[in-house]
């Protein structure tokens, strides 16, 4: 089906991409480390609770933990082996995450669900959960969840934009593997009750585009090169012009969005029978030697992850797990990935930024390119002042998608997503006391 053309949102910044670094450097498997560390809080929601102890051995696809709820996620051995401890350690947020701790018996057993046969809807939401596949854009919502609405909807959009700089693994997967993304795509559709399938891509990655023009049941449409794009709300109205506001669901316009990786593990999911224990993720910055877009066992280190890309190819003045604008930075090479890491950056003195912050300016740009429309220096303001009942009100940081192009923008080098966070965090906490 030929390409059209998306809409242009409001707001949103035009960060450098330095997908070049990466973005011909065709899917590697890394080997399976000799140790994992699964964190069981692998998505929103509550994490899961362990089911193994230590000594007990597993093979890769057995259920390690299950989800403790409905916004929750099983969570599977990547590995087989033996199950070494169960312990509690800093994740890279920051927050104490509980771990299992598996080493390799080096004999890559697996125990993974019988494939399915032309399924039913319920069967393919079932195989979701069972599954444990959550959103891999980076948000990590529960699949299962997304797949049943609980108002009718008649569109699905897979998001290919892959906004955030430096990051290429979803462009090598849709690269590689746009078969199997447009079968899971239309597994979802199939669970949805949707006949409508179209996908977001950005410009600058015209031989995607070309890939998904050969299918008859799934409609490109050509996103303008920005960030946020891949942002759920500005794609669905770049997609289709619909607007969800604040407050309000991607359903409640009649639409479903899922990331392209999604749509794989789906695929792998329904006619493998394999549950999420591996994703692409990309390895990139000028400060590793070789920049590889890897397929990686859940749990494993940073630093095996690194070492196979050849090392550091100078000392690198920050580490990223995620994407720039949205990730994480590191502190050291001892953490372990999720089932929602999409890159490993290793950034220069030149590539990161370190300036110290300085008092704002009330230039107002922060709400200038804010997709949201919304006021982050408020928020900022009255955080720092530690009244986050007003930072909240007045930012209206419950909707804030923490993009990061107000903090982009900013030529103080205030910590505005920082504030959001800690607001957003502060006011959780607050609710779940009253409660």
């Amino acid at each position: 089906m030929k390409a059209v053309k998306g809409k242009y949102y409001f707001g949103g910044v035009h960060p450098r991409a330095m997908k070049e670094i990466s973005n011909a450097a065709a899917l590697e498997v890394l080997p399976a480390p000799q140790v994992v560390a699964i964190s069981t809080s692998q998505s929103l929601g509550n994490p899961a609770l362990p089911v193994v102890e230590a000594g007990q051995t597993v093979r890769a696809g057995d259920v390690i933990a299950k989800a403790d709820g409905l916004i929750s996620s099983d969570v599977f051995a990547s590995i087989s082996g033996t199950v070494k401890e169960i312990k509690e350690i800093k994740g890279a947020s920051g927050a104490d995450e509980k771990y299992i701790f598996i080493e390799s018996d080096g004999k890559n057993e697996t125990n993974f669900m019988p494939p399915l046969s032309d399924p039913s809807a319920e069967e393919i939401k079932a195989r979701i959960k069972d599954a444990g596949i959550v959103g891999l854009g980076g948000a990590g919502f529960p699949a299962a969840v997304k797949v049943s609405p609980k108002t009718a909807v008649d569109t699905l959009i897979l998001n290919g934009a892959e906004c955030e700089p430096y990051l290429t693994c979803d462009h090598r997967l849709m690269l590689e593997k746009a078969e199997e993304i447009a079968k899971g795509a239309r597994l979802i559709a199939k669970a949805l009750g949707v006949s409508k399938i179209l996908i977001g891509i950005e410009s600058n990655k015209p031989d995607c585009v070309k890939e998904f023009e050969k299918f008859d049941d799934i409609q490109p449409v050509v996103l303008k090169k920005k960030y946020p794009m891949g942002g759920e709300k500005q794609l669905i109205y770049a997609v289709t012009g619909k607007k969800v506001g604040i407050g309000k669901l991607p359903a409640d316009v009649g639409v479903i969005v899922h990331n392209v990786a999604t749509c794989y593990a789906v695929y792998e999911a329904v006619e493998l029978g394999k549950p999420l224990i591996e994703r692409v993720l990309t390895v990139s910055g000028k400060a590793v030697k070789e920049p590889k877009n890897l397929w990686v066992k859940v749990g494993t280190s940073v630093k095996d992850i690194i070492d196979f890309c050849g090392g550091e190819a100078v000392t690198p003045k920050k580490v990223v797990s995620g994407g720039p604008m949205t990730g994480t930075a590191l502190g050291s090479y001892d953490e372990y990935t999720h089932k929602t890491t999409s890159g490993i950056l290793l950034m220069t003195e030149k590539e990161a930024s370190a300036d110290e912050p300085t008092p704002c300016i009330n230039c107002g740009k922060c709400a200038d390119v804010c997709p949201m429309h919304l006021m982050p220096m408020n928020t900022a303001f009255y955080a720092a002042a530690g009244d986050f009942d007003a930072a909240a009100k007045y930012g209206q940081t419950a909707a804030c998608i923490e993009c990061g192009a107000c903090e982009y923008i900013c030529p103080a080098r205030r910590p505005l997503i920082q504030a959001i966070r800690k607001t957003k965090a502060t006011i959780r906490n607050k609710n779940r006391e009253e409660k």
